[in-house]
């Protein structure tokens, strides 16, 4: 588990993403928004709160680990 977590400097950029998302989301409408644009917009906030990126775990196991 601990393979999946992010630095400081990467919490900072995911809050960052998350902030971006949620003023267009609001700019747009909340009523407006297809319902899968809030899909990273919770893996975003879940992961600059935890330190877990959601991402990673993803992306490690669609690809695997190479040797």
């Amino acid at each position: 588990m601990n393979k999946f977590k992010v630095g400081a400097p990467m919490r900072f950029f995911l809050l960052m993403m998350a902030t971006i998302l949620t003023a267009g989301i609001w700019l747009t409408g909340f009523s407006s928004v297809h319902w899968l644009l809030y899909v990273p917009l919770a893996f975003s906030i879940f992961a600059a709160v935890t330190g877990i990126c959601p991402g990673m775990f993803i992306s490690n196991s669609l690809f695997g680990k190479k040797s």
